[in-house]
């Protein structure tokens, strides 16, 4: 959905402070309309005493009317580098409200932070890591924040890793970042539990009439605690031994809130963590290979010999 007129007439004021020889084609293009309606902007703009004129595209002839914003340079950087490293502006919503909130910041600067904006050069810049681009996503992430803000349950054809394609009535609590993918959680009516749901795997969603009341202790603060990333289950006691490589890297950087790193002989340490069942980090453990040995639990022990013993046929 587009922006309203409103709306839209502030965002050309904006991208007028700033750029240069923008046309009624160009700005269509910058709103999302057509150029029907910037001609229709431009004379409502004029009509409210604006003065705007047309030489090689359109321009303000004074902008004293928006004031600048009391932005430091350090502010305003700091400011853009958020915007920018958020995974929302990969989705179709945020990406045209991140447009518009941009162009306002940076045409309501003041002259001293465009100056310093103009000659400093840029030293950060954050990459947000979205699994999940231009796949559902993006298709789907706005029907799910409408269906959680109206309180209405969906009907959604969810593809599962481990049940395949399958139909499902959902009552959508909250959406979540984690691992490079939107999440969802909800009650799921199929399985009567409050389940994740990973957005990208939704294959159709349809908002229904049927509402419902969230359960109050399901909070996006505290639903994942205990989680290694995703994934819940019962609390599971893991122990392990790195040697070589693999202790330098586990004491170069933290892996759980929860975790205890104790130093052994031989340059070896001592990794303990509880996490909410152990699926993903044993996926975890096996990407150390011969430089990890788990300690305890002995079912974890008992399915990591399973896979030597499969390594070992497969490519001996």
């Amino acid at each position: 959905m587009g922006m309203n007129k409103y709306d839209r007439m502030l965002h050309i004021l904006n991208l007028l402070r700033t750029h240069k020889h923008l046309n009624a084609q160009k700005l269509a293009e910058e709103c999302s309309v057509t150029e029907r309606s910037i001609y229709r902007d431009i004379i409502s703009l004029s009509e409210m005493n604006v003065p705007i004129y047309y030489d090689n595209g359109y321009k303000l002839a004074s902008d004293n009317f928006l004031p600048s914003l009391n932005f430091s340079f350090d502010e305003y950087h700091l400011l853009k580098l958020a915007l920018e490293s958020s995974p929302l502006i990969k989705t179709d919503k945020y990406a045209q409200i991140y447009k518009s909130l941009n162009a306002k910041i940076e045409n309501c600067l003041s002259e001293q932070v465009r100056k310093e904006k103009k000659y400093t050069p840029e030293t950060t810049h954050i990459d947000p890591p979205l699994a999940d681009s231009g796949t559902g996503s993006v298709r789907f992430y706005q029907t799910m924040e409408n269906a959680i803000a109206s309180s209405r349950s969906i009907k959604l054809t969810y593809e599962s890793i481990k049940s395949g394609i399958t139909t499902r009535v959902v009552d959508p609590y909250f959406i979540v970042f984690r691992n490079k993918a939107f999440y969802f959680v909800g009650y799921c009516h199929n399985r009567k539990e409050v389940r994740t749901f990973r957005i990208n795997r939704i294959k159709n969603i349809t908002i229904i009439e049927q509402t419902f009341f969230k359960k109050d202790n399901i909070r996006p603060e505290t639903y994942f605690e205990g989680s290694w990333s995703i994934f819940s289950g019962e609390p599971v006691r893991v122990e392990a031994v790195f040697s070589g490589t693999s202790a330098r890297m586990i004491t170069s950087t933290t892996h759980h809130p929860d975790e205890q790193v104790i130093p052994l002989d031989n340059g070896k340490v001592k990794y303990t963590v509880t996490t909410r069942g152990y699926e993903e980090i044993f996926r975890w453990l096996l990407g150390f290979g011969d430089g990890v040995e788990v300690m305890a639990p002995e079912l974890l022990r008992q399915n990591l010999a399973k896979i030597g013993k499969y390594f070992t046929k497969t490519y001996k």
